[in-house]
């Protein structure tokens, strides 16, 4: 899950002169950020029911007991055997519990669980690689109907907010999901999904660095006022509203709606992986940022990249996107990273997507090779890099010797 790039100037000034009067539309939040485009591993409806002497202690008693079921569940996954390590070691890769649900009692605690795992660390243990293929990336354009309606960020909505927090570090779906805010509700709405023209299309794709289109739908069908809710989910792509499948789901009542969507969105991921392996879900080469139509040669060298992604090798023409964490004290630090990160081999682009001055930032790299080249490469630039695979974290090696150090060429009396 990757942070959205800022808009090109350029795009701003044609979005004025579109919009005319209207800029007052785009004032305000109408989306939810996502909440995790990190790459932990994620292990979800672990169930736990345990009895203490106090609530405090049963709850934290809970927790342990899922992060136990859930590495056992993980390894298991990830072929490393099942077998359980200490807690004082689940302690140091677990980065999260996400409750789902949970019941508190004074001397019980009854719970429905997930569990993130630090993918590095985790790895680590049970001897695996973390690095992973992953598709180019694909703008998603969530559209949900209800009551006849359609919407995408004109307004905050439950399907937007299902795919904020769906966590797509398992995914090999490479997603770029808009938060929803700044022009975002002009530049995608349910108007355009229905424009195939793909000059227009073109300029908003790039705005958001991506290379293709992702529309998941949903229709949602009330039986009446707080009674069942029926999902009806579409799998769709592309500018020509491309269908890849379908699937129906059904809540009892309007308070589960939300579950009825965050498992619609897992459900389509897979929709959506399904056809990457297969092959059905191509980038369409006609929305390659070209001033010409593409040539022959421009559309074999584009198919056959993405036919190396099917088949599980590195593509060498567009290059792999790799997301970088370094910290930013000050505006300085920002360009002279990013000018840094340029001048490597192999380098195509290095742009920051997520600015936090004083804390720590991302910057997208799309580089020509495999990502191990490029941690030695950074590495050879004075860089600490931890992490493998498409996310690194880098900090500025510390001098192990004073500056000032006089040389030792005193002889001995």
């Amino acid at each position: 899950m990757r942070a959205r790039p800022t808009l090109k100037p350029f795009a701003a000034a044609t979005l004025l002169l579109l919009a005319g009067g209207a800029v007052a539309q785009i004032d305000g939040t109408r989306g939810v950020a996502p909440v995790d485009s990190g790459g932990a591993y994620e292990v979800s409806g672990v169930a736990v029911d345990v009895a203490a002497k106090t609530a405090d202690a049963a709850r934290l008693g809970g927790w342990r007991l899922a992060q136990r079921r859930a590495w056992v569940q993980l390894s298991n996954r990830l072929g490393g055997g099942g077998g359980l390590i200490s807690d004082g070691a689940l302690d140091s890769i677990v980065s999260g519990i996400v409750v789902e649900n949970e019941q508190i009692g004074p001397q019980r605690y009854i719970a429905k669980l997930g569990v993130l795992f630090d993918r590095t660390r985790a790895a680590s243990i049970l001897g695996i690689s973390t690095y992973a293929t992953r598709s180019p990336p694909m703008l998603v354009i969530p559209v949900i109907w209800s009551a006849g309606v359609g919407t995408v960020f004109e307004q905050r909505n439950p399907w937007q907010e299902a795919w904020a927090r769906f966590r797509t570090g398992n995914s090999t779906i490479d997603y770029v999901r808009p938060s929803g805010t700044g022009p975002d509700s002009l530049l995608l709405n349910t108007g355009q999904i229905g424009r195939p023209g793909r000059g227009w299309w073109r300029t908003i794709i790039d705005q958001y660095g991506a290379t293709d289109v992702l529309i998941p739908v949903v229709r949602l069908y009330r039986q009446w006022p707080g009674g069942p809710v029926i999902g009806v989910f579409q799998a769709r792509y592309g500018p020509d509203n491309r269908l890849i499948g379908g699937f129906t789901l059904r809540v009892g009542s309007a308070d589960g709606v939300a579950q009825l969507l965050d498992t619609g969105v897992k459900r389509l991921d897979d929709l959506y992986q399904q056809a990457l392996r297969s092959g059905a879900l191509r980038p369409d080469v006609s929305l390659l940022p070209l001033r010409t139509e593409p040539d022959p040669a421009t559309i074999a060298a584009a198919e056959d990249s993405v036919g190396a992604l099917i088949d599980g090798t590195t593509p060498a023409g567009p290059g792999i996107a790799v997301v970088v964490q370094f910290d930013t004290p000050n505006a300085g630090t920002v360009s002279a990273t990013e000018a840094a990160l340029r001048g490597l081999p192999g380098v195509r682009s290095a742009t920051t997507t997520s600015l936090a001055l004083g804390g720590v930032s991302l910057l997208r790299i799309v580089y020509d090779g495999d990502p191990a080249a490029l941690k030695a490469a950074i590495e050879g630039r004075g860089y600490q890099v931890f992490g493998e695979g498409q996310t690194l974290r880098i900090r500025r090696a510390p001098q192990l010797l004073p500056p000032d150090l006089p040389t030792d060429d005193a002889t001995t009396r």
